[in-house]
């Protein structure tokens, strides 16, 4: 039992430490995420030495970590300027990066590797809310904060380029990555000053679905 006193405390450890790394701007990760990260590997390469009761109480107690992560993570979103707009849904199978320029609240529906949007969006790369738009978003779906559905797709042709996450890097893989995920938000900047969306972005955000 002690394998699962070991790997329940790391859990509750890392989900008290993740709330606090979501305002640390530097790349650094609290120790205990390291820890849980290496017990997680460590014990997956032995795991042939569980027992059936070891590994149902290990998957138990994954299953519940990932849904309290996830929800976590959902909420790297809220709070941004215009606080009038609703927050946008994100859309499964992908990620939804945001920021808000001028008041203005912009954001780009992405798709996973083997996955694409239901609508042709080639041309429409973010989505607008803002006091123009009567704070609700301008959105091909009728009323609502639905922008995109990414659903399972063998080629990537309905949107933008920049639309899609590489092959090898999902949002997840994009967002748990630090140099990734600078990367990905300078490159969200450019875009909107080469889509002539001019002023200082604040409040970038990145939402896996």
């Amino acid at each position: 039992m002690a394998l699962q006193g070991t790997f329940v405390w790391l859990c509750s450890l890392a989900v008290l430490s993740f709330s606090v790394a979501q305002d640390d701007t530097c790349c650094s990760r609290p120790k205990l995420v390291e820890d849980l990260s290496a017990f997680l590997e460590l014990e997956g390469e032995c795991n042939g030495a569980w027992s059936a009761e070891q590994t149902a109480t290990i998957l138990k107690s994954l299953r519940n970590l990932t849904d309290v992560l996830q929800k976590q993570q959902l909420k790297g979103c809220q709070h941004a300027e215009p606080k009038n707009c609703t927050e946008a849904k994100v859309p499964e199978n992908g990620g939804l990066a945001c920021v808000t320029v001028a008041n203005k609240r912009y954001c780009k529906p992405m798709c996973n590797h083997g996955y694409d949007f239901d609508f042709i969006r080639r041309s429409r790369v973010f989505d607008e809310c803002s006091e123009q738009t009567g704070y609700k978003w301008q959105t091909q779906y009728i009323g609502g904060n639905r922008l995109a559905v990414c659903n399972e797709a063998r080629i990537q042709v309905s949107g933008a380029k920049t639309a899609y996450f590489p092959e090898d890097q999902s949002c997840i893989t994009t967002k748990s990555n630090c140099t990734l995920h600078r990367s990905f938000v300078e490159n969200l900047k450019t875009e909107l000053k080469n889509l002539g969306i001019e002023g200082e972005p604040q409040n970038p955000c990145l939402v896996c679905g």
